[in-house]
């Protein structure tokens, strides 16, 4: 085992040992079936340091890079992806925070600070109709004597019962000549902030992603960290989320798919021919079947490891890299939806009953396509790199 392995194991020995995982994967269909929030997994998670592994030593936490958290993210989510996306979010902010802070820029430092405190961030930069993402934004800024009245819908929430502090992002057109997209953070506890009820989807239901309703609710001037120029304007702030958002999610679906791939063997080993009177397992079109799904598994890993060692090494890509994140993450959400879908034919009927594990997998994998970037939208970016001059 070399040096990194090494290091590892003692990484997921601290914060993923096997009876804690053993706990959240049994866990996952009950929060499933009855549509509840991960409540239990997030306490544990949440005390044994999980929510800090992005905190450097010197602010409380033990400092990981991206490829550990990336690495600790497969595991998880193999053994619960709704607990895993939803972990994610917290995840990113503070990876942005990190990912700034060592490249000498530390407007978000405040975020590693209170997140080592135990406050909780969300995502809310997410809107209806806003195919912009993170370039344009549906919500209205207002400017005022202390930052800002943020007003919007935020949809995708994730931790929507439990977060303390919410990214978000809104237009602040006052100034009709120079509009910009604010960057910023809102506290739980401002007056204007509803979240819905409402969270009944196919998939991913752990996340408890509602939406969230803002009505002219405060951000504080010094929780405003971003006035960025309308459009694909680059800045650190939305190459770090991008980096943090694309890695990390493209990590929990790589678990996924490594959990997909076990239930297939498992099922294989399990299922006999009564035409045959041999193991599905010894059926070459079955053999065939796990192994055109573990060719196309076994690609991702390496590749999520080559980025996340570089993004950790500060290596510039130039260009190249939001190529690299977004490929990353539209490869390993489209993979976990293909490899769920053959383990899904190994499993045979019984698959179909909704108590089985290979169902939920199979709904929680169709939600990668859902978030940004989607294939249609990154298509330009990956075209212009070869037509464009």
């Amino acid at each position: 085992m070399t040096d990194r392995e090494t290091r590892f194991a003692e990484l997921q020995a601290e914060y993923l040992p096997d009876d804690l995982l053993r706990r959240i994967h049994g866990r996952a269909a009950e929060y499933d079936r009855e549509n509840r929030f991960f409540a239990e997994d997030f306490e544990e998670l949440r005390e044994r340091g999980y929510l800090r592994l992005f905190v450097p030593e010197d602010l409380g936490g033990p400092g990981l890079g991206m490829y550990e958290v990336s690495r600790l993210q497969q595991v998880l989510a193999k053994a619960a992806p709704a607990t895993a996306l939803g972990i994610n979010m917290h995840l990113v902010w503070t990876g942005v925070a990190r990912a700034l802070l060592e490249r000498g820029d530390d407007s978000h430092r405040f975020v590693l600070e209170e997140a080592a405190a135990g406050e909780v961030f969300a995502f809310g930069v997410s809107e209806p109709g806003n195919d912009l993402v993170l370039y344009g934004s549906n919500s209205i800024a207002e400017p005022d004597e202390d930052g800002y009245l943020v007003s919007g819908t935020k949809i995708f929430t994730s931790l929507s019962p439990v977060w303390t502090r919410l990214g978000v992002h809104a237009l602040d057109s006052s100034d009709p000549d120079d509009p910009r997209i604010v960057y910023g953070f809102i506290d739980r506890d401002s007056e204007g902030i509803a979240v819905s009820d409402h969270w009944d989807p196919m998939g991913m239901r752990a996340t408890q992603s509602r939406a969230t309703i803002l009505d002219r609710a405060r951000m504080r001037a010094d929780r405003a960290t971003r006035r960025i120029e309308t459009g694909m304007t680059p800045d650190p702030l939305t190459f770090a989320i991008n980096a943090n958002f694309q890695l990390l999610i493209a990590s929990v679906y790589t678990g996924l798919a490594a959990r997909a791939l076990e239930l297939a063997a498992e099922q294989l080993r399990r299922r006999t021919s009564l035409k045959l009177d041999r193991p599905y397992s010894e059926l070459p079109e079955f053999r065939d079947r796990i192994a055109d799904a573990a060719i196309d598994y076994e690609a991702i890993p390496p590749q999520l490891a080559a980025y996340t060692s570089d993004f950790d090494a500060l290596v510039d890509h130039g260009a190249g890299w939001p190529r690299r994140f977004v490929g990353a993450k539209l490869h390993a959400t489209e993979m976990a939806r293909r490899v769920v879908e053959a383990a899904f034919r190994c499993a045979g009927g019984g698959g179909f009953d909704n108590a089985a594990e290979i169902n939920r997998l199979y709904r929680d994998a169709l939600a990668g396509m859902f978030h940004p970037s989607g294939w249609d939208g990154a298509r330009p970016l990956f075209a212009g790199a070869y037509l464009d001059d």
